[in-house]
């Protein structure tokens, strides 16, 4: 008789159409979401339905065209899944783990996945977002997500939710071997040391003021993915800026935008690498926005050049501190951040872990 304890470890993202069609539902179910647009449900299903309309006939569906009109998330999302659970089903020899990936806004979604966990029936589950810093408009609204599938299906399992690890030593350390790699790489080919652009998705700022740390956690994490690369490179002043992209509506974001870091950096006559190091694997935002339109924009304003660096995805350093906070988190029932702080399962917006 197999005896061994079966690890459930749920991995959250946002996902993304799986085709042309899919692109005005994915949008719908994106600004639906009350964390997203924190308005009346009748006013939400107003903007939704419009703001889903406009934009799968015009931006996001000429993004998606470009990748195929398709989003790549889920496949990339799934290879992560696939290399942590390989990594720690050789960790524990009397506990058997499985991985399952679950969309926010688009397949498969919490139900779907949850009756998938009911059938392997485990006797814990480990919730771990791709989410590295914490946000109410991510992570809260996936766990919230997924809670609800509980209760309608009348799951009921021993549940630890990570909350965050922006300052995750595997994750530090994956970036800024990329960053290196793409350094070295701009170094060589331009002879002039380049400016490093950690560049974030953005938030509104009502956002933040109503105590989201989003804003705080990617600074945070910027600067020791930027403290690593200095040591790793032996610069002592290398020169390197946060900003945000993916600015959309009207209200008022959080700043400096992507486009300004562009347009300082060509004012500077400095060219850049650029890191999306809120994300954890390539989709829309980094193959076309980053890729794509941004070093557009950058050969337009006469950036002196421009080099993208790849996300974090399977690197080793990156599922083994995911294994990590897997294996180190077990057993508990509270919501841990990277730094192990318990935090009041009640009160997940007051995620706002300390150096």
């Amino acid at each position: 008789m197999n005896k061994n304890k079966k690890i459930a470890v749920i991995l959250f993202n946002l996902g993304g159409p799986d085709k042309q069609s899919s692109i005005k539902p994915f949008l719908f179910n994106f600004f639906m979401d009350k964390n997203i647009i924190r308005a009346q449900i009748f006013v939400r299903y107003f903007l939704a339905k419009m703001t889903s309309i406009r934009r799968s006939k015009y931006e996001a569906g000429s993004s998606y065209g470009e990748l195929g009109g398709k989003s790549p998330l889920l496949e990339n999302s799934q290879s992560q899944a696939q290399a942590l659970e390989k990594l720690l089903n050789t960790k524990k020899a009397d506990q058997e783990f499985k991985t399952f990936v679950c969309m926010r806004y688009w397949h498969p979604m919490a139900d779907e996945v949850m009756a998938e966990v009911q059938k392997y029936n485990p006797d814990e589950v480990v919730l771990l977002p791709l989410y590295p810093q914490y946000s109410t408009t991510t992570t809260k609204s996936s766990f919230q997500e997924w809670g609800k599938s509980t209760i309608k299906l009348n799951f009921d399992r021993p549940t630890v939710k990570i909350c965050c690890y922006p300052f995750d030593d595997g994750f530090i350390e994956a970036s800024a071997l990329n960053v290196v790699e793409v350094y070295n790489k701009a170094l060589k080919e331009n002879g002039e040391k380049p400016r490093i652009l950690f560049s974030a998705h953005g938030l509104p700022e009502e956002i933040i003021k109503d105590g989201d740390p989003y804003q705080w956690q990617c600074e945070k994490s910027a600067e020791k993915i930027a403290s690593r690369v200095s040591k790793m490179l032996n610069i002592a002043n290398l020169d390197w800026q946060i900003c945000y992209q993916s600015r959309v509506g009207r209200l008022k974001w959080i700043g400096p935008s992507t486009e300004e870091a562009l347009t300082k950096a060509a004012t500077d006559k400095v060219g850049v690498v650029i890191l999306p190091h809120a994300f954890t694997q390539e989709h829309v935002e980094t193959l076309v926005e980053i890729e794509i339109e941004y070093r557009e924009l950058a050969e337009e304003i006469n950036v002196p050049y421009f080099y993208r660096v790849p996300t974090v995805g399977t690197a080793p350093a990156f599922i083994k501190g995911l294994c990590d906070l897997v294996l180190n988190n077990m057993g508990s029932n509270y919501i841990t951040s990277i730094e192990h702080s318990l935090l009041n399962p009640d009160r997940l917006e007051e995620c706002s872990i300390r150096e």
